[in-house]
């Protein structure tokens, strides 16, 4: 991941070529967000905005326990590694002016104000490649593997990302990620998006399987699944943030849908977004990748809006 040896000053120098598009608006932004609500009885809004129901929200220093269930390559899991490792540096890390890593994690910290910033480090990880559980993914499969990875750091939140031909229960089901609650410790889960509804959740790496046709961006690793799944597991950890015990921020949509922090403000990466369009990003004159942040020895991904409780509005980290 590291940038090195003798291609140093051609590549700096690119770096900082880096170039914001603001893709084409489908209608004036206004317009096109008060038809979005109005036609969306989901819509957060000023009017109907995420509330607190005085639940216990995830604060201070958290433990992570990274569970890769099935085979992956070396850059799925690289990447996914260097985004959990990237949320909390706050160094010089930003290339040619990009937002970081951090900034984005940050907000998350706003819904709890009194509580400090958000502290979070991966104490345990291993990989099951041998399917051990089968593959198809239920709730008692998630316990089994929840009960095994906080064995030995209770209160840990365990984050268990599925392999390509492994089937989970629940996704596929207007949602790219889940998180729930096995005997007290909260835990995320996410499928591989080229599977797992790719229409719905490797955009806009991959094309939309509704609403208007928006562009298909090139993803910033170079694999569609790769960069969806930093997308699906970024939203997974805003929610469990904010919603660990399903007492905390949310509020409850159609047909008893629980809408949280990152799915409040679905398709939105960037300022001017609108249906179809992601709004302002970045793209990486290397090769063509789309993004709004810079992690760690300057890896670029991609990350959706949250929800701003201050400002009662969807918030993008450009």
């Amino acid at each position: 991941m590291a940038v090195c040896c003798g291609g140093h000053s051609h590549i700096v120098s690119a770096f900082f070529g880096v170039v914001a598009i603001s893709l084409l608006l489908l209608l004036p932004v206004p317009q096109a967000q008060a038809q979005a609500h109005a036609a969306d009885p989901n819509a957060i809004t000023k009017a109907n905005p995420l509330v607190s129901h005085g639940g216990q929200m995830l604060k201070g220093n958290i433990n992570l326990a990274l569970v890769f269930y099935g085979q992956f390559g070396r850059i799925q899991k690289n990447t996914l590694r260097s985004f959990l490792g990237s949320l909390n540096t706050n160094g010089r890390v930003g290339v040619g002016g990009a937002p970081q890593v951090s900034s984005w994690w940050r907000m998350l910290s706003s819904y709890n104000p009194t509580a400090g910033n958000i502290n979070v480090k991966v104490v345990k990880q291993y990989v099951d490649p041998q399917y051990s559980l089968g593959k198809i993914m239920t709730k008692d499969f998630i316990k089994i593997h929840v009960q095994k990875a906080v064995g030995e750091f209770p209160g840990a939140v365990t984050v268990i990302v599925a392999a390509r031909d492994v089937t989970v229960d629940g996704l596929c089901m207007g949602k790219c990620a889940e998180h729930g609650v096995i005997d007290g410790a909260p835990y995320v889960i996410i499928g591989n998006p080229m599977t797992e509804c790719p229409g719905a959740c490797a955009w806009p790496f991959h094309k939309s399987d509704y609403g208007p046709a928006g562009a298909v961006l090139k993803p910033p690793s170079g694999d569609v699944a790769t960069d969806a799944m930093v997308i699906s597991l970024a939203s997974g950890l805003a929610s469990v943030v904010t919603n660990p015990f399903s007492t905390g921020f949310f509020q409850l949509g159609q047909k008893a849908s629980v809408i949280e922090a990152s799915t409040a403000c679905p398709g939105m990466f960037g300022s001017g977004a609108s249906p179809g369009n992601t709004g302002k990003v970045l793209v990486d004159p290397l090769n063509g990748g789309a993004y709004n942040v810079v992690g760690l020895r300057g890896k670029k991904f991609l990350l959706p809006a949250l929800w701003n409780p201050k400002t009662a509005s969807c918030w993008t980290v450009m």
